[in-house]
């Protein structure tokens, strides 16, 4: 699987910002609607919404650059993933009184899911990088 990512890296980046569109709506909309039921305030939500957002602009923008950035694009996106797992964390323990069992399952499973995510799009970036390095120094060698 990995090397189909490495070789086309545009696909992973249009998976992630199908994910982040998933996220906003599910964040910004649905769990907003179901507020009593998850526990988590309306303000947090639509907060956490939001950083999904920047990350499908991030994705389409990445779809639209040339190839040979895509390993630090990558690397990129991957620490964003994880950064934004980690807010998320911090969200979840400062509403800890009022987070229900629902909304903790929702959460857990969102960076379950995007901490995989971003495992891939890490060991992708690494190979795509390493790649570009060797190509470079083959370039240098002739």
């Amino acid at each position: 699987m990995l090397e189909k990512f490495i070789s086309h890296p545009k696909k992973l980046f249009l998976i992630d910002g199908l994910g982040a569109v998933l996220s906003a709506f599910l964040l910004g909309y649905v769990l907003v609607k179901l507020e009593s039921l998850v526990g988590i305030p309306s303000k947090t939500l639509y907060f956490l919404a939001t950083l999904p957002i920047f990350l499908v602009i991030y994705d389409l923008y990445c779809t639209r650059k040339n190839s040979d950035d895509s390993g630090q694009l990558m690397k990129g996106i991957g620490i964003m993933n994880l950064s934004y797992c980690c807010i998320s964390i911090v969200f979840a323990f400062y509403h800890f009184g009022t987070i229900t069992i629902f909304g903790w399952i929702y959460l857990l499973m969102e960076i379950l899911i995007i901490i995989i995510l971003a495992i891939i799009e890490l060991k992708v970036a690494k190979r795509l990088i390493k790649n570009k390095a060797n190509t470079q120094q083959s370039i240098k060698m002739h």
